[in-house]
């Protein structure tokens, strides 16, 4: 039998360098309660969100990516020759095919590269996180570039009191490339296709053509907050375990900005010590699915908050129900 030969890679990935970009049109509650019966007061204790970034005109989900790729590449010290994998992950691009990202890829002066959306919604991120730790370990690519996009302000029903507040968009991008030290931890993933309906797109693309009405998302905050409170939780502490961190090395915690409420809840599961630092620009932000996660890691390192090297807990949850994490160290 003839012996097929196999690729090899790096022994371990890392995340090189991340970069991020959000819409310049800010809009605070006081502006979304014109169209729901709310108030400021309420939303931000309820979710913690004050204000929420919306495309502005000449803005597009296109031009969030590239911007947050190019400055990704850059802060990486590489050229986009150097990228060999560019993996989307991103509920917002409104084509069935072609993907979002070998159109991408060639904007960047990426040529010839392996380029495919995912759909795994606000967990995407992280999915793509471990498809490029996984590549580059396995010989498949040496520079991978990740990105998490949204536009979910087009997909929003502004008059829908239980959603119109929470959804925003924004793009954030990494590179992940080979290293003599392990960067990326395990992968903890899954789904329970059981709750589909916990959040929804109201009607198909099908339905959206034949009745002129443009799909919105919809959701179930109830059994959401119940699983990402009880599930999640527990799947959070099962990325420590496999990273072979306790929760007293840990320096940074960067759950998906879903809700300030889930992720008060996830801590005191966890038990963490009141030195990590934690990810809250679901304040400034909202909630921008897939994207949320990078540009919050980011923000994050470029406040001064967190520090390169230190290892931070990422987890993201959303619709499908889908769920990833992984813990890493930052670049």
């Amino acid at each position: 039998m003839t012996t097929l030969k196999a690729s090899t890679g790096s022994p371990y990935a890392r995340i090189l360098s991340v970069g991020s970009a959000v819409p310049s049109r800010v809009l605070d509650n006081e502006y979304m309660c014109q169209f729901i019966d709310s108030s400021d007061e309420w939303i931000t204790q309820r979710t913690g969100i004050r204000e929420r970034r919306w495309l502005a005109e000449g803005e597009s989900l296109e031009s969030l990516c590239l911007d947050a790729a190019t400055t990704a590449i850059a802060r990486a010290g590489l050229t986009a020759s150097e990228i060999d994998a560019v993996l989307v992950s991103t509920v917002s691009w409104y084509h069935q095919t072609p993907a979002l990202a070998p159109s991408l890829a060639t904007r960047l002066g990426i040529t010839d590269a392996a380029a495919y959306d995912i759909s795994a919604a606000c967990a995407g991120f992280c999915y793509g996180l471990a498809q490029a730790e996984a590549l580059v370990r396995a010989g498949q690519a040496r520079h991978v570039l990740v990105i998490g996009a949204e536009t979910l302000s087009q997909m929003t029903d502004i008059t829908d009191r239980a959603t119109a507040f929470l959804f925003a968009d924004g793009a954030g991008a990494v590179v992940v490339g080979p290293s003599q030290t392990n960067g990326i931890g395990p992968v903890v993933w899954g789904s329970d296709g059981e709750q589909t309906d916990a959040i929804w797109q109201t009607n198909d693309w099908k339905h959206a053509v034949e009745q002129g009405t443009w799909p919105s998302l919809g959701m179930n905050g109830r059994a959401v907050f119940k699983w990402a409170t009880s599930f999640i939780a527990g799947a959070a502490s099962t990325c420590l375990e496999r990273s072979g961190i306790t929760p007293e090395e840990l320096d940074v915690f960067i759950p998906h900005q879903a809700n300030n409420r889930i992720t008060d809840t996830l801590l005191r599961y966890l038990k963490l010590p009141e030195k990590v630092v934690v990810a809250r620009t679901i304040q400034h932000y909202g909630n921008n699915s897939a994207a949320s996660i990078p540009i919050a890691m980011d923000a994050l390192l470029s406040s001064g908050e967190a520090k390169s090297g230190q290892t931070a807990l990422m987890i993201g949850f959303g619709a499908g129900l889908v769920y990833a994490g992984q813990v890493v160290t930052l670049p």
